[in-house]
């Protein structure tokens, strides 16, 4: 076709606006306006005009849906605000709970979905146009995904309005996609992929998206972060917005007003949920209202205004040929379910924790039982039961071992603690699991030291401690005249070890393994103390202080912390980084160390933005006023916090001394 006497970037513009309503139309609203040989022959004509004029060839061109881009590694993406996971029930008495918890402080109405089984992804397009795609990770850090999100044809390049927002939903896989892509590769002499979930994961992280392209995944959109910046007030309303921008959003959702309406769904949903296209694993409950969310907030790791109810989970029959014991880095033994394989909701299954001795004697197990075996979650294996009409007379008794399997040394129970552990702090397998934890990827993140690596690294005797990482290099001769340890991998290894020096505080916190401190948790403690100095000084009344610690997790960082105090210094002389390197503009003081609560309007400025502000001079807000609440920030319309902060006596900023304070803050 001759394109000297047309516009070109006007062709452009109208085959782009066809093809991506086409899409929309078929993929979204399932209502096809043109027909297969119309779409190829509009996307042949697109192909020619941006391989004459790659001028005008652009990212989020409907070509780009075929795939072709080939990444060399995922990059790291720092989200604004987490994506938290949502808690899990697996009973109707633990949804009316979780209901009664809600309305003994807000009076809602709620929205119930299907909880479709895939991958979490957060969209972010600026101006109206897709700019990156992300995965769930661990909620703060996600992989950069874009490549292939663009090759998803349910997911819109363009919306149809301009705007910058970020939307949050699952990428999944259709059943008969699934079973096409399993026929396929077993006549190409590969694996099965053993389930959706796994399939869609798996295709999402390829590294070419020609590859993903050929996965034909699909998408659904869930929640939208910010929903009161576009003036929306509840979940609902959420949703519809999103769906007029052009997302595919899940027809099923619905609007209930109590438990039963509630509990007719699930049960409606579970009848039917064998006939969908797409698998589900249950049913989420949110809060519809907007304020009311805020109003409930969020735990470290969920919101408190939304669950998953799980649907029960298939049990198939196995047979239990041993019960083995391992050492986790703390040193506590759990004994594990030797099983003859078996497969589970698509997956094998082969082992299965039994998690102390008296969890083996309640189910009232015997080694060479027939056992009933599901996935808790839909995701851990679980021994359910025994079938004691299928017994024998073969079956052996399960017996407690009195000693440690690795270090032979007497195992303990601590402080009454159903649990049994061995307390050698030389133990091998502790110091082994203890050092891959810490170079794990939410801990110090040490790419190529894999758990076998670090094993074998520890019987050689190159690595006894998380201190003799940082002396490897001096050992690299010795290393390389072992096989298997090639110059330019130890340099990598090595290089690797060197840049985790400069980890921020929150991950080395959870490296050390500390009880109870996860990810999240240690992120909460980093902020708020912004060093290791000022955690080691912290009084147990301090660390309580501190919303979302309780008395065990500050018991157990104290303690540890104490004990400690040589291993701390040793990394701290090594240059290993005790501050944290969040956002942090330093100390002030009218923020530092204190404790807001905000209600009502402050003029100029938003509620996040003012939240942010707070904690970025490591001052921390809460939801809810109580007698350690040290401030109340009150703007115009406040609600019943301004009296509870009356009632206490608490100090109080309004409009104008809160914006004095703002606006003098030194910025970065």
């Amino acid at each position: 076709m001759n394109y000297g006497e047309i516009d070109i970037k006007k062709r452009v513009e109208e085959l782009t606006k066809i093809l991506n309503d086409a899409n929309y139309n078929y993929y979204v609203k399932d209502e096809p306006t043109i027909t297969d040989q119309e779409y190829d022959k509009y996307m042949r004509e697109l192909e020619n005009i941006e391989l004459e004029y790659p001028r005008y060839a652009s990212k989020n061109s409907p070509t780009k849906r075929v795939g072709g881009e080939v990444i060399e590694k995922f990059e790291k993406v720092i989200r604004d605000k987490p994506m938290l996971s949502i808690s899990d029930v697996f009973s109707e008495d633990e949804v009316r709970d979780f209901i009664r918890k809600v309305e003994d402080e807000v009076s809602p109405e709620y929205v119930c979905e299907q909880k479709i089984d895939g991958l979490g992804v957060s969209l972010i397009y600026e101006a109206g146009k897709l700019v990156r795609g992300v995965t769930r990770g661990d909620g703060l850090v996600g992989e950069d995904i874009t490549h292939n999100v663009r090759t998803i044809k349910s997911i819109p390049l363009e919306l149809t309005k301009p705007v910058d927002i970020e939307v949050r939903g699952e990428i999944f896989m259709h059943k008969s996609t699934l079973e096409k892509l399993n026929k396929k590769r077993e006549e190409e002499g590969k694996p099965k992929l053993q389930n959706v979930r796994n399939a869609a994961a798996g295709s999402i992280r390829q590294l070419d998206s020609k590859v993903a392209a050929e996965r034909e995944l699909d998408n659904f959109v869930y929640y939208l972060p910010n929903p009161s910046d576009f003036g929306i007030k509840t979940h609902l309303e959420a949703l519809q917005f999103m769906g007029d921008l052009g997302f595919k959003v899940n027809p099923h959702n619905k609007l209930v007003k109590n438990i039963d309406e509630i509990i007719s769904y699930i049960e409606k949903e579970a009848e039917t949920r064998k006939s969908l296209s797409y698998e589900i694993d249950g049913i989420v409950i949110k809060v519809n209202d907007v304020s009311l969310q805020e109003k409930l907030g969020n735990t470290a790791k969920y919101p408190r205004w939304a669950v998953a109810y799980k649907f029960p989970a298939e049990e198939v029959l196995t047979k239990l040929t041993d019960i083995i014991f391992t050492v986790g880095r703390t040193g506590r033994i759990t004994p594990n379910a030797v099983l003859e394989p078996v497969i589970v909701m698509g997956s094998t299954i082969r082992r299965a924790t039994l998690h102390n001795e008296e969890y083996v004697n309640a189910k009232g197990l015997k080694i060479g039982d027939i056992v009933s075996i599901r996935k808790a979650g839909d995701v851990i294996p679980e021994v359910v039961d025994a079938k004691l009409e299928r017994r024998n007379g073969t079956e052996k008794d399960f017996k407690m071992i009195s000693e440690c399997p690795m270090c032979h040394e007497k195992i303990v129970k601590k402080d009454g603690n159903v649990d049994y552990y061995c307390v050698n702090p030389k133990c091998p397998k502790r110091n082994i699991e203890g050092i891959i934890h810490y170079v794990s990827r939410d801990a110090l993140n040490i790419e190529g030291l894999g758990d076998e690596i670090v094993e074998e690294l520890y019987n050689l005797g190159f690595v006894r401690s998380i201190v003799d990482l940082y002396s490897l290099s001096d050992k690299k001769k010795q290393i390389m005249e072992f096989d298997g340890y090639g110059e330019k991998s130890l340099n990598k290894i090595i290089d690797n070890i060197e840049a985790s020096k400069n980890s921020s505080l929150e991950r080395l916190l959870f490296g050390l393994g500390i009880k109870e401190i996860g990810s999240k948790t240690a992120k909460i403690l980093a902020s708020n103390f912004g060093s290791m100095d000022s955690l080691m000084s912290a009084s147990m009344e301090e660390l309580e202080s501190i919303r979302d610690i309780g008395h065990i997790t500050a018991l157990s960082v104290y303690e540890y912390l104490k004990e400690n105090k040589e291993l701390i210094e040793k990394l701290k002389a090594l240059g290993v980084n005790m501050k944290y390197l969040g956002k942090n503009m330093g100390l002030n003081e009218f923020i530092s160390g204190k404790k807001f609560v905000i209600t009502g309007t402050i003029d100029g400025y938003g509620r996040k933005e003012i939240k942010e502000l707070i904690e970025s001079y490591n001052g921390t807000v809460s939801e809810s006023v109580s007698k350690n609440t040290d401030i109340v920030i009150v703007g115009s319309n406040p609600g019943s916090k301004y009296q509870d902060a009356l009632r206490l006596n608490i100090m109080i900023w309004d409009n104008d001394k809160t914006i004095n304070v703002l606006n003098n803050l030194p910025k970065a």
